[in-house]
């Protein structure tokens, strides 16, 4: 991927170091601004770093957007009903390239409705720690419908609009540590 390849292996993603973000438009004027405080992914790493794949999920009752009405209504079965469907998943599928760009294909399941994604993927290298661990990090970015998804909630607004666009925009920082060392 770079001239600072990964090394073959698995690689656990390091939460403490990583962030799955994410935003939505509001009231057509602004965005509110979130994470999952909770979520797991491997990495797992052949030869040809070009054939490496992913697996996550995401616990998807560790949304956080720092507002606890707002987040709980999130939560309800008005959006993403995390009682029914607790756990988002992501597999990866190919990664390919688009000019200088990396490009992560998989499949995301979000409220039981799987579909196909593509992340734009930044490579950020590989490092290797004061404890003797090798690091890897990335940055991805992707935008979703949430109708896609299942999740059609539609609260319009007198003046035009809706309280919640359908485009949500991901944004991804992750750390990953090579296991074995």
């Amino acid at each position: 991927m770079s001239e600072q390849h990964l090394k073959p292996g698995t690689w656990r993603i390091d939460t403490a170091h990583s962030v799955i973000g994410f935003s939505v438009r509001h009231m057509m004027v602004s965005r509110v601004r979130g994470r999952f405080e909770s979520f797991d992914a491997v990495l797992t790493v052949p030869e040809n770093p070009m054939e490496a794949s992913v697996r996550a999920t995401i616990d998807a009752g560790s949304l956080n957007t720092d507002n606890a009405d707002r987040d709980n209504h999130v939560r309800s079965a008005d959006f993403f009903d995390v009682t029914h469907h607790p756990q988002w998943t992501f597999a990866s599928t190919g990664i390919g390239t688009q000019g200088e760009d990396f490009l992560l294909r998989g499949d995301l399941t979000v409220k039981g409705n799987t579909r196909p994604v593509e992340l734009r993927l930044e490579y950020n290298g590989v490092t290797l720690d004061p404890y003797g661990l090798t690091r890897a990090g990335f940055h991805a970015e992707t935008e979703i419908s949430r109708k896609e998804f299942g999740v059609d909630i539609e609260m319009p607004m007198d003046g035009g609009g809706v309280v919640v666009a359908d485009r949500i925009k991901i944004d991804i920082d992750a750390e990953f540590t090579h296991q074995g060392e």
